[in-house]
């Protein structure tokens, strides 16, 4: 798996994003690479983003920072803000963004 960006630490913070709950990583269609963050992958690439949609959402395309372990974007968004394996909580801001990385 390959996590690229303006990383800060180890659970997936970066300069743009990175609070304690900051710490999942978006595996964006376009490249099947992770990203903290929309602004990390617009920062690092030269092509343009594609959303993943509805009918692709049981894709491992979140990683948590945290454990490391890769869920479903469907296992994300029902997740109540929090990783489904080792309970670590999530940024709800994050729903902010949904638009940026999801067909909502």
């Amino acid at each position: 798996m390959t996590l690229k960006g303006k990383l800060i630490d180890d659970q997936t913070r970066c300069e743009h994003y990175h609070s304690h709950q900051d710490i999942i990583a978006i595996k964006f269609k376009c490249c099947d690479t992770y990203y903290p963050c929309f602004e990390c992958h617009q920062e690092t690439t030269a092509h343009q983003t594609q959303v993943w949609n509805k009918n692709e959402f049981n894709t491992l395309a979140i990683l948590c920072g945290n454990c490391k372990q890769e869920i479903s974007i469907k296992e994300y968004l029902l997740s109540n803000h929090q990783c489904p394996n080792c309970k670590a909580k999530f940024n709800p801001k994050c729903n902010n963004h949904y638009h940026l990385y999801f067909e909502v």
